[in-house]
Formats: structure tokens, sequence, C-alpha cells
């Protein structure tokens, strides 16, 4: 009877890592053309896939706080006053890989104007693999670990919410939701988000 059984439990394991497999890829398409928001949002989607929101119509963004990779208490609204960089991000993300050393650089080159990058990790079980990530690429701002992804269901809808990982949203001086790509992103596309905000009077 156990030999009938076996392959049973192979097909049905078979199966799931199917699954998963296939929900990994589509969580980490970073699908831009998914901007859009209904007919209810206020942000434009522009044609590079970056969404922006008029400094009167943006919202506040929600209460991101928790423990980061490396032990440390984070709330991002202790950085009011800053224009903030959310990244969402896993170490499983083939186009989160891509886009690490563009983050850092640009990370580099603007903490002296104002601009605080934080990472959100998220579905990393492993917070090993999070922090072997982090040095693989010279990561020195501070990432949120949120292995459950309770982060992002903090974004309202109808808001400018990260849908894909990865996924980077833009928060303006005001703590108000300002910019969001659903895409990897290189150095242009990035300092094209942010250089607006900081300029921003």
């Amino acid at each position: 009877m156990s030999s009938g059984r076996a392959p049973r439990r192979r097909s049905t394991l078979l199966a799931a890592t199917a699954v998963a497999g296939a929900l990994t890829l589509s969580a980490c398409s970073g699908d831009g053309n998914r901007a859009g928001g209904g007919g209810n949002t206020n942000f434009v989607t522009g044609s590079g896939g970056i969404s922006t929101v008029a400094k009167g119509e943006r919202t506040d963004a929600p209460k991101l706080a928790g423990a980061t990779l490396d032990g440390a208490d984070l709330d991002i609204a202790d950085y009011k006053g800053k224009v903030v960089v959310l990244n969402f991000w896993g170490s499983w993300c083939g186009p989160c890989r891509a886009e690490a050393k563009h983050f850092v650089k640009v990370s580099e080159e603007m903490k002296d104007q104002g601009v605080q990058f934080v990472g959100v990790n998220t579905r990393d079980p492993q917070k090993s693999l999070a922090v072997s990530f982090e040095e693989d690429f010279g990561v020195t701002y501070p990432s949120l670990y949120d292995p459950t992804g309770k982060q992002l269901l903090r974004f309202p809808k109808g808001t400018l919410n990260p849908k894909a990982i990865p996924s980077t949203v833009v928060v303006d001086r005001e703590g108000k939701l300002a910019a969001r790509s659903l895409a990897a992103l290189d150095a242009t596309k990035l300092r094209e988000m942010i250089d607006p905000l900081v300029a921003e009077k």
C-alpha cells in the first residue's frame, strides 16, 4: 500500500512546486502596465511607466515601521522633511538584483540633498538571504524586514501602492505619496522620480 501512496505524494509535491514557481515569477514581473489606478485615482502615469501625483493632490504615506535587517527599529515618519525613496525588494527577485547597483549609486549621490533611501525586504523567509543580498551589492541604507508582506498591505487601494516586486515609491518632504514605479529602475529613471521632488519648494 505504501508504494501506491508514494507516486501520489510525489505528483502532489511537483504540482505544489510548479504553482509556487509560477507565483514567484508573476510576483517578480514588475509589470509597469498595471500602473493605472481606476476611476478614482489622482495620479498620472507617464510614458516611462512612472506614476506621479501633483503636489496639492497627494495622500499621506501609510505608517511603515518595524525592525530592519540589522535589528534596529525604523519608522519612516522620522524622516519627515526629507524625500524618502522606498524600494520594495526580495533577494529571490532577478529584477531586484539588476537594479540594486543603481539604487546604491543614486543613494550615495543624493544623501547630502535631503534624500533618504529605505528598502523594504519582502517575502524572504530567511533573513540571512536578504542580508547576503545587501552585502553583495554594498547597500548601506536600512531595509525593513517584512517576510509576510504586511508593509505592502498598509497602502490603501487607489493610491501609489506597490503592486509588484520590485516597486519603488517616493514620499515627498511632507510625508505624502508622490511617485511610483512598478518596474526595475536604472539610475537615470530613478533620478527622474526623485529630482523633481528635491526641487520642490
